[in-house]
């Protein structure tokens, strides 16, 4: 992801790739709160899949915004970025947010809680989650907003809690519980095909859990970074998506 912003005389911000209009709006809305000229090129290029779950709209929401700032010196707190980036996309991920875990809300841009601390480093054995879409991914925006049952909140604040607790003893096997139990629960609003089997999978391979992509079409198999036997692990998990159909995946491994 690379973005430059230069200023001009003209009335208005132009984006390049002239799609990119979430960007562009970022572009205006940073001009336009720190009362600088509104004239400018924005230039964008990633290569960041869209509409997957991969926060393509939020990485060129905050690579627009981190355009500006530079041409123009500016100090911008997360928190101010945050703001920004909700303003300009309506939803946004917490990507500003890049040296400890937050609880984000992602259509106000509040932070609801710190967590302190980076989450724990996993290995992560991504996959798509649709393989009958092709990879052509989900439109965020097109989703309508979870409405969570009163014991399905009460789950959230049990989750919160175990996840506070494993972010701070780094504890990668209560991370992927709550991972694991998340996904459960958001399969009401976005189903995934074939969840049952990929749990069976998650257990036949050892995962540690399983995350998904709340409105995208990519889910993750997360192991132990430090486990000797990862590597055999994770091709077995690979060999056992292979066999219910998908067969895109990737590795990577998580900071910690």
């Amino acid at each position: 992801m690379h973005a430059r912003f230069t200023s001009n005389t003209r009335a208005d911000v132009a984006v390049f790739p002239a799609w990119r209009n979430k960007a562009r709006t970022a572009a205006r809305l940073t001009l336009a709160a720190y009362g600088l000229p509104v004239g400018g090129d924005l230039r964008i290029s990633s290569d960041v899949p869209l509409g997957r779950g991969f926060g393509s709209s939020t990485s060129d929401v905050l690579a627009a915004i981190g355009a500006v700032q530079d041409r123009y010196a500016l100090r911008l707190s997360s928190e101010a970025k945050a703001r920004l980036a909700v303003r300009a996309e309506i939803a946004s991920d917490s990507l500003m947010f890049d040296s400890t875990a937050v609880l984000f809300a992602h259509r106000d841009g509040d932070v609801i809680e710190d967590f302190g601390h980076p989450l724990p480093a996993l290995q992560v054995l991504g996959f798509g989650s649709r393989p009958s879409q092709g990879g052509r991914g989900v439109e965020t925006l097109s989703l309508p907003p979870a409405r969570y049952t009163d014991d399905e909140v009460l789950r959230f604040a049990e989750l919160r809690a175990m996840l506070r607790e494993a972010v701070l003893a780094k504890d990668v096997e209560q991370l992927g519980r709550v991972a694991t139990a998340s996904t459960v629960l958001n399969q009401r609003h976005l189903p995934i095909p074939q969840l049952d089997r990929i749990l069976e999978i998650a257990e036949e391979a050892r995962a540690l859990g399983l995350q998904i992509s709340h409105s995208g079409d990519v889910a993750g198999l997360l192991f132990d970074r430090d486990d000797p036997a990862l590597d055999v692990r994770s091709t077995h998990a690979e060999a056992l998506l292979r066999d219910i159909g998908i067969v895109e995946s990737w590795k990577f491994t998580t900071n910690g």
